[in-house]
């Protein structure tokens, strides 16, 4: 008996106050978390993505995806992956798209952010 209450007071007693601890810093971490949605929304609003990047240089080019494409030397699909974000192009892609909007390549990712 007298074994089971210091084995408790040992063990128990450090268990349950980590645990009280833990609880505390998620629920700490989870409202920080809630009170700082207004920060990602404006962050989101003001980041440019690659792909509008892209398309906003094609479009002021006067291109088409297909044209865009062909010059590249890759399909019409990649280049929609590429507007709409779902995959970024390969470095020489990206060079060869710079060019073709003649522009830097350090220029079409400046715009990125």
């Amino acid at each position: 008996m007298l074994k089971t209450t210091i084995a408790l007071a040992i063990f128990g007693i450090p268990i349950i106050g980590g645990s009280i601890f833990l609880f505390v810093c998620i629920i700490r971490a989870l409202l920080k978390y809630i009170h700082s949605k207004d920060v990602r929304n404006a962050k989101q609003a003001t980041r440019v993505s690659l792909g509008e990047t892209i398309k906003a240089h094609r479009m002021r080019c006067q291109m088409t995806q297909e044209f865009v494409a062909d010059a590249l030397g890759v399909s019409r699909q990649s280049v929609s992956k590429w507007e709409t974000g779902t995959s970024d192009p390969s470095t020489s892609n990206l060079i060869a798209l710079a060019k073709l909007f003649k522009i830097s390549p350090e220029e079409l990712l400046s715009e990125v952010s």
